[in-house]
């Protein structure tokens, strides 16, 4: 570069750095511009050797990362800083973490750290790999919460400098800023941030739909602008009349949500209806917010006709983000339905800032109390580390787009779920153990299965029991991650209960074939039982699945077994032999259909190839049959979308954890307690769930009949044994 060329870069770098302590949403003090200027001189020089792609000096990303921290996020001085130096550890080998907490102190070091961990991860990785990132990232929180917050902004300016890369980088980049970061800006409240990141997604992923969606904005943006003004003109006069201080914009919606709507309700471009918003910004001190709010709320319903069940309050209850502001949708001029969202000044600095706007409205002791709740918040969808990565996304996902319903504890609390939750995760979300002892619910005085959907305004009364306790179908009621979280654990304990008392019967089992129950005989068993671990091996022991006759089997293997060693050593030496499929088996070996889990007949789609474990789906084909899915298949949104009247719900299972229905006919000689001594016997019963049960006695003679669920045939004649040696029972038979 020419000598000149130099000096008028060097001027753009001071002229960014100026720009960038001038529109900072924080009030800076002398030492928070010294912090500032100390850490851009050290980026300045770790990156004084680099450049990006499109040429210019690298320092320029540093500084336009720090302006977005700075001024449309507005975090404060500290935050600043470890933006301006976010890439120098990984980019520069002379500086080390510990030089930055030399240099900066300690918390800088600390999102300095996490900032360089995340993108020390692999770059190039399988959905898999993506999540196990995702969930590492969001681990970070633990650490400080700003690191992720650096790390979206970091994000942005990527995404909105990405023209000079190859087509396939941008596409990689643009797809995970849609699956990871805008739905985690969403969720920490950063929505300006969130909508640019998914139509800059859009941008790279789907070109031609955002250009042409873009273009025919534009073209009617005069027509927008004409409708807010007839919009306005019919209010003011009102408005002005409560001398309120007001002023009247139009948002237009986001290109990503006009191209989801049009997916969505399958229409086009011209007949989405809300293509933009009205919102009404008013001046208010903090007492009067609220029935301000309320006044332009009552003078816009005077003039336009209101959709009530369109009508959102998080001025009453705010959303989780503390986003706050009342959402009308009303027929406008010309018939149109459009949404007027209504806010106050300090309301719509927190709907474009974020989480840092409420601080500026809170005294000091507070601030630190509600950036911690806000934490703990984030926090709680990270609670089970035992998740699959993969679930682990996508629950987070589910969790961040729902929309969130409030219901009433029975003392009138305010509780707040996603859509879709049901009492059991009502149940969890008050504390673990009134989950866990969960024995039924009543919605608005009436009682409801746990699988019911709870609704915005529902009364919720949970009914515990001290003997009751999870089971496998409370995984199907369940929605949050919390809830599921701590049901998938309690079912675990009980499966290692159970294997306990499995492992005992097997040695007792074992020593009466002569063979000693040892880390050589159960690696034999679970590899001739084809099963993945030992665990397996006692919990099937412990069910009945693996019964004597069954043992005898291996134990006459067993003796043959060196025998056989010998034949094949003589008749074939050591070739390397290509794995058979089906000896690589997981304790997930069946698919069943719909909510009735079904068994049916299905193969497996060559598109994605399922493997045990995999969330799938099952897809009804013309000549075909069945074929089952990956959710995650490439086909899936197009199958989805195109022919939902034909996908059917499937999951993988483990066959020995399924249950069966199975009834009982009983008869016998009528005495007084003996339905008393059936339904004890019972529901003492482990691992026997009782469904129906009806009794009729005739002059001393007694009929009877039971359903139950039980895993397997074993179990169910053991119960039929006990059954016999009741007093008073003469036949036990099984329908």
């Amino acid at each position: 570069m020419t000598e000149e060329a130099i000096e008028l870069e060097n001027k753009a770098i001071a002229k960014a750095y100026k720009e960038l302590l001038k529109v900072s949403y924080q009030t800076l003090s002398t030492d928070d511009k010294k912090l500032i200027r100390h850490a851009f001189d050290v980026a300045v020089d770790a990156h004084k050797e680099q450049r990006r792609k499109s040429g210019e000096a690298y320092i320029f990303h540093p500084i336009a990362v720090a302006k977005i921290v700075a001024q449309e996020i507005g975090l404060d001085a500290t935050s600043i800083a470890a933006a301006l130096l976010h890439d120098v550890v990984e980019d520069n080998p002379d500086y080390t973490i510990a030089d930055m907490e030399r240099l900066f102190g300690e918390t800088v070091a600390r999102i300095v750290d996490g900032l360089t961990k995340i993108s020390s991860l692999k770059k190039d990785m399988d959905v898999s790999l993506q999540a196990e990132n995702f969930r590492k990232m969001l681990l970070t929180l633990n650490e400080d919460v700003r690191v992720i917050i650096i790390k979206i902004a970091d994000r942005l300016h990527n995404m909105q400098t990405m023209d000079s890369m190859r087509a396939d980088k941008q596409v990689k980049i643009a797809s995970e800023t849609l699956y990871i970061y805008a739905p985690l800006a969403h969720r920490i409240g950063l929505y300006n941030i969130k909508t640019e990141l998914e139509d800059l997604g859009l941008k790279y992923t789907e070109p031609e739909v955002y250009n042409d969606i873009l273009g025919k904005m534009q073209e009617s943006k005069e027509e927008q602008d004409a409708y807010i003004r007839d919009f306005s003109k019919v209010l003011k006069n009102s408005l002005n009349k409560e001398n309120l201080n007001y002023e009247i914009k139009g948002r237009p919606k986001s290109i990503f949500s006009i191209r989801r709507k049009m997916q969505k309700q399958g229409v086009t471009f011209e007949e989405v209806y809300d293509k933009f918003a009205i919102r009404i910004i008013y001046k208010s001190d903090i007492a009067n917010e609220k029935f301000l709010a309320w006044k332009i709320y009552s003078i816009v319903t005077d003039h336009f006709t209101p959709n009530p069940t369109r009508l959102r309050d998080w001025i009453s209850s705010p959303k989780s983000t503390g986003y706050e502001a009342l959402h009308i949708t009303v027929v406008g001029p010309k018939s149109r339905f459009v949404e007027v969202q209504i806010r106050s000044e300090r309301m719509n600095e927190i709907a474009e800032k974020g989480y840092a706007a409420h601080y500026k409205y809170k005294n000091e002791n507070e601030k630190e109390d509600s950036l911690d709740l806000w934490i703990n918040r984030l926090q709680e969808a990270l609670e089970n580390n035992e998740a699959n990565a993969v679930d682990f996304v996508e629950q987070f996902k589910l969790n961040l787009y729902s929309k969130e319903i409030f219901v009433f504890s029975p003392k009138g609390d305010l509780k707040s779920l996603p859509k879709g939750a049901t009492p059991l995760d009502f149940a969890f979300s008050i504390h673990t153990e009134v989950g866990m002892r969960t024995r039924g619910a009543k919605v608005n005085g009436k009682l409801v299965p746990l699988s019911h959907e709870l609704q915005s305004g529902d009364r919720v009364e949970i009914l515990t029991s001290d003997n009751a306790k999870p089971n496998a179908n409370w995984l199907d009621y369940a929605t949050t991650a919390r809830a599921r979280s701590k049901i998938k654990s309690a079912l675990n304990a009980h499966t290692k209960e159970i294997a306990e008392e499995g492992k005992e019967i097997l040695r007792r089992k074992l020593k009466q074939l002569k063979i000693t129950l040892n880390e050589k005989s159960v690696n034999e068993l679970v590899n001739y039982f084809r099963l993945s671990t030992s665990l397996d091996l006692f919990y099937r022991v412990g069910i009945g699945t693996i019964d004597n006759t069954k043992l005898k089997a291996f134990a006459s293997s067993r003796s043959n077994a060196f025998v056989s060693y010998i034949k094949n050593k003589i008749r074939k030496p050591d070739v390397p032999k290509d794995i058979d499929k089906d000896e690589i088996t997981s304790n997930l070996d069946m698919i069943v259909f719909g909510k009735e889990e079904e068994r049916l007949n299905y193969t497996l789609a060559n598109c994605c190839n399922p493997i045990p474990g995999d969330k799938v789906f099952g897809f009804v084909t013309i000549n075909d049959g069945i074929k089952v899915h990956k959710k995650n298949c490439p086909n899936a949104v197009s199958l989805q979308s195109n022919y939902a009247y034909r996908i059917m719900s499937a999951k993988w299972i483990d066959s020995t954890q399924r249950t069966f229905t199975s009834q009982i006919k009983l008869s016998g000689i009528d005495n007084l307690g003996l339905v008393n001594d059936i339904t004890k016997l019972i529901s003492g019963n482990l691992n026997v769930n009782m469904k129906s049960i009806s009794f009729s006695s005739d002059d001393g003679l007694f009929n009877g009949k039971i359903t139950v669920e039980v895993k397997n045939q074993t179990m169910l004649k053991k119960l039929m044994d006990k059954l016999k040696k009741i007093n008073g029972i003469d036949k036990v038979t099984r329908i």
